[in-house]
């Protein structure tokens, strides 16, 4: 009996511990938490990540594209020129004869005639959306000046249980993120980005699924579906993601023998 009412008493201090916590200590709770789950160290050390399956493309809420595709990314030690500390290459079709590769200094798009420089927008509208994914934020901005974490509190989403945590940079960008409150791990991210010129608002929503083990403990979502302003945008169906594969430096830059056409008018 005295058993019983010490396990009662212990776990009604355990509940007004966490009910004392401050919004900034929850969400910091929450993301510990979450980074623990999706492999803790070994997701910190993670150096690259190759993600192989479909892609679809939508405009309106139309399928615009659809192609077999793999996804290559290579994590640096610091920021480069462009201020991220990762290297991306963007393959479509099966002989990836067509991609498109995210330097230090810019994009391109790169086919059989050569490679042509992205637009400007479309370059810096990566740049914005990798610092704002979640997995990104996780592996290379934990420990930014300025950045705090402030938690919405508990919530249902898709009749799953969230921990719902607004994560503010220096900048003042928010970005609100969906924990599932069983696995830790996020389901969801939204954010706003701003047109540079004209100030135009995108809501930009990320939706994650179907996590699986990909090596070592670390876990990576096998579907990833992007909305802007409520209509789809994009979509990933990875069929296998491997991580640490010693990725050549070429994948991530231009080849000397590489046409460079100029960029579009």
């Amino acid at each position: 009996m005295k058993a019983l009412v010490a396990l009662a008493a212990a776990a009604i201090f355990a509940a007004g511990s966490v009910g004392a916590e401050t919004k900034a200590e929850r969400g910091k709770r929450v993301i510990d938490e979450a980074l623990a789950a999706l492999g803790g160290e070994k997701y910190l050390s993670m150096e690259d990540r190759i993600e192989t399956g479909r892609a679809y493309s939508f405009y309106r809420d139309r399928l615009t594209g659809l192609s077999v595709s793999r996804i290559y990314t290579r994590n640096l030690e610091k920021p480069a020129a462009n201020g991220i500390a990762l290297r991306e290459r963007q393959t479509f079709g099966k002989d990836e004869d067509y991609y498109l590769l995210f330097t230090d200094t810019g994009g391109y798009e790169v086919t059989f005639r050569g490679a042509r420089p992205l637009p400007t927008e479309r370059s810096t509208r990566w740049v914005e959306m990798t610092r704002r994914n979640i997995f990104y934020i996780f592996r290379h901005r934990l420990k930014e000046p300025g950045l705090i974490f402030e938690s919405r509190g508990s919530d249902v989403w898709q009749n799953t249980p969230v921990e719902i945590v607004d994560i503010i940079d220096a900048d003042n960008n928010v970005v609100t993120v969906y924990f599932q409150q069983s696995t830790k791990l996020p389901l969801r991210q939204v954010s706003v980005r701003r047109n540079p010129t004209t100030r135009e608002k995108t809501d930009e929503v990320a939706v994650f699924s179907k996590f699986r083990d990909v090596g070592g403990g670390v876990q990576w979502p096998f579907n990833i579906l992007v909305e802007r302003n409520g209509e789809k945008a994009f979509e990933m169906y990875s069929e296998s993601v491997v991580i640490n594969q010693n990725l050549a430096e070429n994948l991530f830059t231009l080849s000397t023998e590489t046409k460079v056409l100029p960029p579009p008018k």
